[in-house]
């Protein structure tokens, strides 16, 4: 379709007024065109005629008609249409154009070519004055005259053409991340057209268009491989022999050419595998490196027929990945600025802290990689996981080498492990690989010596602390005790949160870190068990006696060990809870042998107060102890008889200061107990077993009262009223 302008027409059967009209030369099939001429605003033509049959010419100006400067006409028989323009630039354009479109075998000359032809010829020309006048010949000011004139049998059209189709590239290319090397309609329908008139071969159109497209790509245009396949493939049907129509034909200059070509385009798709992550970055263009790697295949095929070996397409594909490996880790590590430091003096702890920074970056190219790459690498997904091997095998070179500056007892990097291992056993590909074994074969050493080393600390820490350990309450415990328990947590919420993806290897880890535990709570246990009877046989052994805050700690100390001990030293698996019940047993039994000091505490206090009161009135003794030995219900009964007694039913008797003070000794002992123990249990059991120890004291002391009283002829009516 030619560029839509203003003509003057008119006709004998169209356009029958002379008048300026918006025309439109309009292809309405392969050989059919159109002249139609519109009115503004309408999409529909007003009127048209049909190019076939006419021919087109330049004519001089028309007598009686005002209007339009360049005058030409298209004739049939029986008919003339006579067309005039403003510009004698837009006449040639309307003529070439309706030249093109009739097929006519004359072939119009604008009256400046017959002008120069008859001056050659030595006759006088006939000068066309208007068309002079007013415009400069642009034909003739771009040298193109010549060549519109020109017999085209006289000229190389495969060397023309292939100068085409490479400045046509080049303009399309300007927009390259637009096109990718097609071409737009309207060129394809040029290129077609040239061939089409002047005999281009297909094969040699497209072994030109993919030695162009070639030529841009390997400068770093980008270039749709799909496009290249096309080409290619019509190429090779005409190179082998198998074109879908039967027919082909193939020169021996275009097969030589077919064949360099080839060498050069596997080189190029090759080298862009290589760089995939640079020649498709994020796997875009959508679908080109699959499309690449089909077009790889079919380049390394021997014919148009017989498939490659996949074998063979696997063996090119593994080299490229390799190459791509050692190419994406050197633009890394450049990146990372790793290579900035080599020769120069760099501290263990910078070294470690590149290597850290250089790990994250590995791991966010080998997540692209898979988000980005891994679809088109379906078909070779084993291959790819080589690669990213073989990437990482090149960071472990760094990575071995940072490590073997630390200092042998120092722990930082210990997040470069949990860093790599936490991303390697999410990748089920890459799970206990290659890397990841070398990985812990580097940091199983680490974290035994880890582990014994914080074993050792902490064992030295129970005995420091508890040679010095002032037994002031400490959140649940003492200060050693909570120093203990948190420190065992924290190592095994260290271990744990590593990972580690060896089973066996970790469940050692777990079974000594358990044991460890016990071992450590039980020495705490044992040792708090000691201090405690120390405590206690420092304390008063009279009724000023008051459990101290430091008998409440130790008591709290157990809780807490209980407590511990079943997140610390209990074990999923089955048999391994022995852990967990050895020590609960061993708190169990200090408990009880803590409750029984206690006792034995308050018993040797009873003792001595019975004995003074021994010496007083029975019957004062048992109306004032009955008031303390019992809780509860005893207690109350007991209250009131203490009660009557200080009112006067039984008078005021010596001793009566002394069973005050050990009522008083043990109420206070009590709330102390109940206020500063963090387990109700354990103080159950105490009270339980001082109100045993206080009833039975009674009533042996009674029976003793009642045989004394029978000694000295007392009656036993009066003895009756102190037995509970």
């Amino acid at each position: 379709m030619l560029v839509p302008r203003y003509l003057w027409t008119i006709g004998k059967n169209v356009w029958k007024r002379w008048k300026k009209r918006f025309f439109v030369l309009v292809q309405v099939s392969q050989y059919t065109f159109a002249m139609c001429s519109y009115r503004e605003k309408k999409a529909e033509p007003q009127e048209l005629l049909q190019l076939d049959g006419y021919t087109v010419d330049y004519t001089d100006p028309q007598p009686g008609l005002e209007g339009g400067r360049a005058f030409f006409n298209a004739v049939k028989e029986g008919d003339t249409v006579i067309f005039a323009s403003d510009d004698e630039q837009d006449r040639i354009l309307w003529v070439q154009a309706m030249y093109r479109a009739t097929g006519q075998s004359h072939k119009p000359i604008p009256p400046t070519q017959v002008q120069k032809l008859n001056a050659k010829g030595g006759n006088v020309p006939q000068l066309d004055a208007p068309i002079s006048q007013f415009y400069a010949d642009r034909a003739q000011k771009h040298g193109m005259d010549e060549f519109i004139s020109a017999n085209p049998c006289m000229f190389d059209h495969a060397t023309l053409f292939e100068m085409l189709q490479r400045l046509t590239l080049d303009h399309r290319l300007n927009d390259s991340y637009s096109c990718l090397g097609w071409f737009s309609p309207g060129q394809v329908f040029v290129l077609d057209e040239y061939c089409a008139r002047y005999g281009t071969r297909g094969c040699h159109r497209h072994l030109c268009y993919l030695n162009d497209l070639l030529e841009r790509a390997e400068n770093g245009a980008m270039i749709d491989p799909t496009l290249l396949h096309y080409s290619f493939a019509f190429c090779a049907s005409h190179v082998h022999g198998n074109r879908p129509d039967g027919i082909g034909t193939v020169t021996v200059e275009e097969k030589e050419r077919f064949e360099e070509i080839k060498e050069r385009l596997r080189i190029l798709l090759e080298n862009q595998i290589t760089h995939f992550r640079y020649c498709f970055p994020f796997g875009r263009p959508e679908g080109a490196l699959k499309a690449t790697l089909s077009l790889l295949e079919r380049v390394l095929m021997k014919d148009i027929v017989t498939p490659v070996p996949q074998e063979e397409v696997k063996v090119v594909i593994r080299k490229c990945l390799e190459k791509a490996a050692l190419v994406n880790y050197t633009r890394l590590s450049e990146y990372a600025k790793i290579e900035e430091n080599v020769g120069q003096l760099v501290t263990p702890a910078k070294k470690l802290e590149d290597t850290i920074r250089l790990a994250e970056l590995v791991i966010e190219v080998l997540q692209q990689n898979e988000e980005h790459h891994a679809e088109a690498f379906a078909w070779w997904s084993d291959l790819m996981v080589e690669h990213a091997e073989t990437f990482l095998s090149l960071f472990a070179v760094d990575m071995d080498a940072a490590l073997e500056t630390q200092a042998p007892d120092t722990w930082d990097s210990f997040p470069l492990f949990q860093l790599l291992n936490d991303f390697l056993r999410s990748d089920y590909n890459l799970l206990n690989g290659k890397f990841h074994k070398h990985l812990q074969d580097v940091f199983a050493p680490l974290v035994v010596r880890y582990v014994d080393l914080m074993e050792s600390s902490i064992a030295q820490s129970i005995h420091r602390g508890f040679d010095r350990e002032s037994w002031e309450p400490v959140n649940n415990g003492s200060g050693t005790s909570e120093d203990l328990f948190w420190k065992l947590d924290a190592l095994q919420t260290f271990i744990r949160d590593l990972h580690w993806p060896e089973e066996e290897f970790a469940k050692h880890l777990e079974q000594r870190l358990k044991l460890m535990s016990s071992d450590m709570i039980e020495s705490c246990v044992k040792r708090t068990r000691i201090a405690f009877e120390a405590k206690l046989q420092k304390t008063s052994r009279s009724t000023d006696f008051r459990v101290p805050q430091s008998i409440c700690t130790m008591f709290n100390v157990m809780v807490d060990a209980k407590t511990q001990s079943t997140k610390l030293c209990s074990m999923e698996v089955g048999q391994e809870r022995q852990y967990h019940s050895k020590i609960d047993e061993l708190i169990e039994e200090t408990v009880k042998e803590m409750i029984t000091l206690m006792v034995a505490k308050f018993v040797t206090i009873l003792e001595g107060v019975l004995s003074k009161l021994s010496r007083y009135d029975e019957g004062t003794l048992f109306s004032s102890f009955l008031s303390f030995t019992g809780v509860g219900e005893v207690l109350d009964r007991q209250e009131r008889v203490v009660g009557s007694v200080r009112s006067g039913a039984m008078g005021e008797k010596p001793g009566m200061d002394l069973a005050d003070a050990y009522v008083t000794f043990v109420r206070q002992s009590q709330d102390i107990l109940r206020d500063k123990v963090n387990e109700e249990m354990y103080i159950e059991r105490l009270f339980d077993c001082l109100v045993c120890l206080h009833v039975t004291s009674v009533t042996v002391l009674s029976y003793e009262k009642v045989l004394l009283a029978q000694v000295h002829e007392q009656p036993l009516e009066e003895m009756e009223q102190y037995i509970p």
